[in-house]
């Protein structure tokens, strides 16, 4: 079924703001896979804060010429589908990759490219981004690595303190052993 000239416009204003709103981009083949595939890894794909969609080349092309991306046109070939990452890019391209491994669609979802922000980036950069921890596991990280000094410097500043309860504590038990018996 063709698209109409006004269907055309409506996808690539809808790809434009998509690739406005995305951290990431990761464009994907898809030959082969069932509709129920597809919509297993778009699912996927949902549940770690992307969208997932299959786009016809030359409107993908124009979308990325009016938000003023670099054109991946040798990504551009073939059957193409493209992932946007509103949320967590690692996440999202863990959530391909990992689908891309599953011995039933093996072969058939391939990466061809994709962008971090405005930068283009190879298949096997993206594969090193769903590589890294999800978003909240950096968070909490970064969080551990900027309270350690914090945490170690007020152990440091109660040890005195806690020294001299542990003698004033002895001298009273020592006091208290007498008189008790």
């Amino acid at each position: 079924m063709a698209l109409t000239l006004e269907r055309k416009k409506e996808l690539v204003a809808q790809y434009e703001a998509l690739l406005g709103d995305s951290q990431a981009v990761v464009i994907t083949t898809y030959t082969g896979l069932t509709v129920a595939q597809i919509e297993r890894l778009r699912n996927s794909v949902r549940e770690k804060g992307g969208r997932f969609m299959v786009a016809k080349n030359t409107l993908l092309k124009r979308a990325f010429e009016a938000a003023g991306y670099p054109i991946p046109t040798e990504a551009l070939t073939g059957s193409t589908a493209i992932a946007f990452a509103l949320e967590d890019p690692p996440a999202v391209a863990k959530a391909i990759v990992d689908f891309a491994k599953e011995k039933e669609v093996a072969g058939l979802v391939e990466i061809k490219a994709g962008f971090l922000g405005t930068q283009q980036i190879t298949a096997e950069e993206v594969k090193a981004l769903a590589s890294l921890p999800p978003l909240p596991v950096v968070r909490a990280q970064l969080l551990g690595t900027i309270m350690a000094p914090a945490s170690k410097l007020a152990r440091i500043l109660a040890e005195p303190g806690r020294q001299l309860a542990a003698v004033v504590k002895a001298y009273t038990e020592k006091e208290e052993a007498p008189a008790a018996a």
